[in-house]
């Protein structure tokens, strides 16, 4: 007994020590913006070494942690409907909805949705991937990821800050998803390099097609043919398909046991990983030459760059229009049709940046929509005989990969 009560006079000496050198003020206290105190947008910044302040600046809230509403916020936050019940709008009211989609209230709706939306991100962006203050690079280096959370400083206990209430509830729902769409994810979400370097995303940090005509000139002019504004193009049984690097000298990642005759030249030097990427670089490819044979048709005295240019433009705009309409639209789950028309804000004041934010890196983590297996025209291919083979596409054809990917549900996320 004498010898517990020791250890047990000994352990409460250790803890009241460790407790008065951490209390101290040294540099092991944990930094306080670790539990994010600042509510609504507001930026922690740390002092000394156990206090911090909350710059409200722009949030229409006041206070130590943003918390207090101005008069007009107030105003704003009483009438606003809950995100559930917007939700439960957007879900249900069939009838409503198709009165809304097939009149001049569409159009209203869109441009609301658009003004609204695009207050929540900041045109100026507070924060990026390599600093995670304040900083001149932020406005002008587009060459990083913007960031709309803050991220966590370095020095915090765990690796998401530390311990939070959860609040948010599961909620299940049914896999509706097919490899169209798995893949088109991660076409439109592909990139190279380090999240530790400074690197370019091969989309760069916009929707501009980098991904069909590359993500610089050099390899822009590699893959173009210079000839009537189209990009190179082999014909196998009579069908337009891309290159291969035995032909035309672009660099491509494949590993050494794929021969250069069945290694495709793309746009992203990473697309020839699954047949599914291919197949949408093979779309984008005859669909880039069919506008530029449209527009060579009408407009005979263009030039080649002429033609190139204008083509890559309507590609880009189809592009987005697939996302919005189509993409974004299947995600939302909404009865309210989305709808992809630059026009809705012409006359109004909007100001964007057209930068992607880091948050859209979650779809990198979306592989397991891939399947174990992809059945095609009947054969059962399994997931590593599907990767690099650029074959599976050569051979089935673009209309066959189309009608299995489309009818082959996805994993869940």
């Amino acid at each position: 007994f004498k010898t517990f009560s020791a250890c047990l006079v000994m352990n409460l000496l250790l803890l009241l020590l460790l407790e008065i050198t951490s209390s101290a003020g040294d540099s092991n206290s944990v930094n306080p913006c670790c539990y994010y105190p600042c509510q609504h947008a507001g930026v922690c910044v740390r002092y000394g070494t156990d206090q911090y302040q909350c710059d409200c600046t722009g949030t229409g809230f006041y206070g130590d942690n943003c918390t207090v509403p101005e008069f007009w916020t107030n105003i704003y936050v009483m009438l606003k409907p809950s995100p559930p019940l917007v939700h439960f709008i957007l879900k249900h009211f069939q009838w409503f909805w198709d009165f809304v989609n097939n009149s001049f209230l569409q159009d209203v709706f869109m441009r609301f949705v658009l003004t609204v939306r695009i207050k929540l991100i900041p045109i100026i962006p507070t924060y990026n991937t390599k600093y995670g203050y304040l900083n001149w690079e932020s406005y002008y280096n587009t060459s990083y990821y913007t960031r709309i959370l803050p991220p966590v400083p370095e020095d915090c206990p765990l690796p998401m800050g530390a311990i939070a209430i959860h609040t948010h509830t599961h909620r299940p729902f049914e896999t509706l998803d097919n490899m169209l769409f798995c893949i088109f994810t991660h076409r439109e979400t592909c990139s190279s390099g380090s999240w530790h370097s400074l690197s370019w995303n091969f989309l760069h940090l916009q929707v501009d097609g980098s991904n069909i005509y590359g993500d610089n000139l050099m390899r822009q002019l590699q893959l173009r043919l210079l000839k009537d504004g189209k990009l190179k193009y082999q014909l196998v049984n009579g069908e337009m398909y891309p290159p291969t690097v035995n032909k035309v000298s672009v660099y491509m990642m494949y590993p050494e046991t794929v021969p250069p005759e069945q290694r495709l030249v793309i746009g992203h030097e990473l697309f020839g990983l699954v047949p599914g990427l291919s197949l949408y670089a093979t779309l984008w490819l005859r669909e880039h030459n069919r506008v530029c044979d449209i527009l060579k048709e009408e407009h005979p005295t263009w030039d080649d760059e002429q033609l190139f240019q204008t083509a890559r433009l309507i590609v880009i705009g189809e592009t987005i229009k697939i996302i919005i309409e189509d993409y974004v639209q299947h995600l939302s789950g909404y009865l309210f049709k989305l709808k992809f028309d630059p026009s809705l804000l012409f006359k109004e004041q909007f100001q964007y940046s057209n930068r992607i934010a880091l948050e859209f890196v979650h779809l990198y983590h979306w592989h397991s929509l891939m399947p174990d297996s992809f059945l095609i025209d009947g054969d059962d291919i399994s997931l590593p005989e599907f990767l690099y083979n650029s074959s599976i596409l050569t051979h089935y054809g673009v209309e066959k990969l189309v009608d299995s990917f489309s009818r082959q549900r996805a994993g869940q996320v």
